[in-house]
């Protein structure tokens, strides 16, 4: 049986994402202008399609490619959604007993895929890697996402950050 976020999780997930947001654009010297050029979105598992829930992963990439026909020839757009497995995120917090609380969970996962989203917009990381080299870019995003999260000094975020350093898949790619 699937669990999802109720409306106050929804909510904190939202707040953590614009504070993930807001903290990757200044690690990666990001303008607003700049932010507005890295199209994203996120969705709960309530709201996702059947091919972006994933078993194994609290939250998964996937690519979309818009492609639209024009007089001076093709336009369109990319964007990512973050597809966020709300069972599996809530279940690693009830399993921690306490030991593990929601929001500073949420906003390891949220600047983890947001850290993505920038390093494929600007061609630092490669979406459609093979397999052998998307685990070298998972551990280089785990180490960005470290860095840009350790201004913050909160003992439940540094939790995080040693419970699920390597024991669980934060993000999966998928196009």
């Amino acid at each position: 049986m699937d669990r999802y976020f109720d409306a106050t999780q929804i909510s904190l997930a939202g707040r953590t994402f614009a504070q993930a947001e807001m903290m990757a654009g200044q690690y990666f010297r990001l303008s607003p202008a700049e932010w507005k050029g890295h199209r994203y979105d996120v969705k709960t598992l309530a709201f996702l399609e059947k091919h972006e829930v994933r078993e194994g992963a609290f939250a998964h990439l996937c690519r979309y490619q818009y492609r639209k026909e024009r007089k001076e020839g093709e336009g369109g757009f990319q964007f990512y959604r973050i597809c966020l497995q709300d069972n599996r995120i809530l279940d690693a917090v009830e399993r921690a007993h306490s030991f593990i609380r929601l929001a500073p969970l949420l906003l390891y996962i949220a600047a983890h895929e947001l850290v993505h989203v920038v390093r494929f917009e600007q061609g630092e990381g490669n979406f459609d890697a093979p397999e052998d080299k998307k685990s070298s870019e998972e551990q280089t995003v785990h180490r960005i996402t470290r860095n840009l999260l350790k201004p913050l000094t909160d003992p439940d975020l540094n939790l995080v950050l040693d419970c699920f350093s390597n024991r669980y898949q934060i993000g999966d790619l998928m196009q």
